[in-house]
């Protein structure tokens, strides 16, 4: 490992003195700032062109599907190979599609399919370079680090998601949605050439020769046979069912219906990854005696945030709350990953990792269709329900000892 200064003995390096994490952390935030603009401007290129939230929760289930089917193979094929050259081939095919609709929309020449497309690519994407990363962080830190890293990370995403969206809404309004689609493909160069400059993982990391079914297989006996790692996947299964389709659909749809403004939408995202990025800079100060009770009362908390969200009178108040929701969000990510990383053996990190993903986006394409079936009938139920469903869970979860106990 290398640092720019030295350590006291006994105390933790913060990742960022790691050459090889810094270089891939400096990549992720300009790759990620591009993100965002992409963020915004497909869905409200979609509203703009159907004005349909039934439409954009299907746009969205096709970002889901490919990356629900696939990413148990995305999981193996990340232990099997290099996680670093997955990584490169998904950003590379990202940057391409993303590029292309911006010159179709430029072109006058954009149709609704090929936002279908390209979102399908983007599912397919993320099916491999999830995973991937999993797999890859841990290779660039000491195990100490894993806490730091994640949040380092997290910290990374958040970071843009608070600079990104209000810009952008901005940028939709005044030039168009091309230039916000384009920026993207652009800000993919700097992550394809931080990955291109970092090593592979060592040789030793890699397992043994099986086939992708077995390889699989693997992963999920793993999750099966560990009662405190499988209770911590259905949990995350039921919180992405509550709080992904609204979040993704609801609030875009809130923002274009009530306040007619790009800008209002961003500022909310900009909101939620804020409160996001000050949960992931306390995810380390955050030590409940039990972890599983105390994750289950930041899962209570997030729901009560989303219940209120369309009965705030004003948009800067639902900011507020979702600052709140995002600071919760936050511990509970950060802490949830990095214990994951560290029960686990690292030969088989990238498969568990997509067990783990699958928990958190199978229900997706169920989540977007509730979502854009209800939102047709009130705004108002879509949010109490998504939100007191979630309570429900988290009271729930207290009755199992083995959630109650994680730690």
């Amino acid at each position: 490992m290398t640092a720019s200064a030295a350590v006291p003995a006994g105390a933790v390096p913060h990742p960022l003195r790691n050459r090889n994490f810094r270089l891939w952390w400096i990549g992720a935030v300009i790759s990620l700032l591009g993100d965002q603009f992409y963020l915004v401007a497909l869905p409200w290129t979609v509203l703009q062109i159907t004005g349909s939230g039934i439409v954009l929760a299907s746009l969205m289930t096709t970002v889901a599907l490919p990356r629900i089917l696939l990413i148990l193979v995305g999981g193996a094929v990340s232990d099997r190979l290099s996680p670093r050259k997955v990584m490169i081939v998904t950003a590379s095919s990202r940057a391409t599609f993303v590029t292309l609709v911006a010159l179709l929309i430029w072109l006058r020449m954009l149709h609704l399919w090929e936002l279908y497309l390209l979102s399908a690519a983007f599912g397919l994407a993320d099916a491999f370079a999830f995973p991937a990363f999993q797999a890859f962080l841990p290779s660039l830190v000491e195990q100490r680090q894993l806490v730091a890293a994640n949040a380092t990370a997290q910290g990374a995403f958040q970071f843009t998601s608070i600079m990104g969206p209000a810009p952008a809404g901005e940028i939709i309004r005044k030039l168009g949605a091309a230039w916000a689609f384009l920026l993207d493909g652009i800000s993919f160069i700097f992550i394809i050439a931080a990955l291109w400059a970092l090593p592979d993982p060592p040789p030793d990391l890699s397992p043994a020769k099986q086939s992708t079914l077995a390889a699989i297989a693997e992963g999920v006996r793993c999750v099966v046979r560990e009662p405190a790692l499988l209770a911590l996947v259905l949990l995350e299964a039921v919180l992405n069912l509550c709080m992904f389709g609204p979040i993704t659909v609801g609030l875009a749809y809130l923002a274009k219906h009530w306040y007619s403004s790009p800008a209002t939408y961003g500022i909310w995202l900009s909101a939620l990854a804020a409160g996001s990025l000050l949960g992931t800079a306390l995810s380390g100060m955050y030590r409940p005696r039990r972890k599983g009770l105390g994750w289950i009362s930041l899962t209570a908390g997030c729901g009560i945030c989303l219940a209120l969200i369309p009965y705030l009178s004003q948009s800067w108040i639902s900011a507020i709350d979702l600052f709140a929701m995002g600071t919760m969000k936050g511990i509970l990510t950060v802490q949830t990953i990095s214990w994951s990383q560290q029960h686990v053996d690292r030969a088989i990190l990238g498969r568990v990792s997509s067990v783990r993903m699958v928990s958190g986006f199978g229900l997706t394409p169920v989540s977007l269709l509730l979502t854009g079936i209800i939102l047709q009938w009130s705004i108002h139920s879509l949010f109490a329900s998504a939100g007191g469903l979630t309570i429900a869970v988290a009271i729930t979860a207290t009755l199992y000892r083995r959630v109650r106990e994680i730690d």
